[in-house]
């Protein structure tokens, strides 16, 4: 779908968002997904609430992306209330009771990731776990309107998921535009570079350049493993990607800077929002794209810079926890 299109699902003016709290969030609804998913092998759309809670396969033998299912291989991610200004939720296993017992994955049991459905927010933070399987995090949701939230994990013993549920910030909220395609973002003093393609069906390496005032930073510190963290999110259904690092901090080859490269694996053709999380100085700032996957990958214009703003208070700009 492209940007005028998903203005125009929005009512292309102001939108209200009503409804009750799940901590600064409604759950929209289990499954239920603001536009439907796609399904990887065909290209096509998967169908409407019923598919949203089946299993990734489907019937030819095709993948659904991460993160368009609520539900999957008998594991659902359900929102629970929480106190104010908490977002709460559980994992729910295939014995129908909540799970305790995940692996650490990337020096992390949880990773919550939610997004606005603009791609205009973006947070990814780490909840607490209780012993009765309740993870809780100060809310991460950002400005009004719908958002998508991602839980990223492994239970012990089984397989890693990432499951996605939408949930409703109350208020008054004017959809934005995705920005202009950009191999080169600002955050802060920081200017990101990124080299290489996407091309869909494949797997396409990315490079990130780190400069620092026009210097190249050449001491990135460690966060989540390595020097980086990609996530990358399909413009219209918001389908979470598979990301990896190549090497690790240690393994007396990968340096800390101020390249930092990625294999991606994007399914269909399309428009993709990326998001680098990179730790320099103690802070973890977050660098944002936006690159497009055409037939045999489409590079983006360097001449156009995206820029990060700075986060306010309640604004949609970026945390880590």
């Amino acid at each position: 779908m492209n940007t005028a299109t998903k203005l125009g699902a929005f009512g292309l003016g102001l939108v209200v968002v009503f409804g009750g709290a799940f901590g600064a969030g409604r759950v929209v609804g289990p499954g239920t997904p603001a536009e439907p998913g796609h399904n990887t092998s065909t290209g096509g759309h998967s169908g409407g609430h019923d598919e949203q809670t089946k299993s990734d396969t489907t019937a030819n033998g095709g993948l659904t992306p991460g993160g368009l299912l609520v539900s999957d291989r008998g594991y659902t991610f359900t929102p629970v209330t929480g106190a104010d200004g908490e977002f709460a939720f559980r994992i729910i296993g295939p014995d129908g009771q909540p799970v305790t017992a995940f692996d650490v994955e990337h020096e992390k049991r949880m990773h919550l990731i939610v997004a606005r459905r603009d791609l205009s927010g973006f947070r990814h933070v780490h909840p607490d776990l209780a012993a009765d399987g309740t993870w809780r995090v100060t809310s991460p949701l950002g400005e009004p309107g719908s958002w998508r939230a991602f839980a990223d994990f492994k239970p012990t013993g089984g397989e890693a998921l990432t499951l996605g549920v939408d949930v409703a910030v109350p208020g008054v909220f004017a959809p934005r535009a995705l920005p202009a395609t950009s191999a080169t973002a600002t955050v802060d003093d920081y200017t990101v570079t990124l080299d290489g393609v996407l091309t869909p069906g494949r797997t396409s390496k990315l490079t990130l350049n780190v400069n620092r005032g026009g210097a190249p930073v050449t001491d990135l510190q460690p966060y989540l493993g390595a020097y980086g963290h990609l996530v990358a999110l399909r413009d219209g259904d918001l389908a979470y990607l598979h990301v990896h690092p190549d090497g690790e901090p240690g393994d007396g080859k990968t340096q800390p800077g101020p390249s930092v490269t990625f294999y991606a694996e994007v399914p269909s053709t399309g428009t993709y929002r990326l998001f680098l999380d990179f730790q320099h100085g103690g802070v973890v700032r977050t660098a944002e794209f936006t690159l497009t996957a055409g037939p045999t990958g489409t590079p983006a214009s360097p001449t156009e810079t995206a820029t990060t703003p700075a986060p306010t208070p309640a604004s949609s700009g970026h945390s880590h926890n």
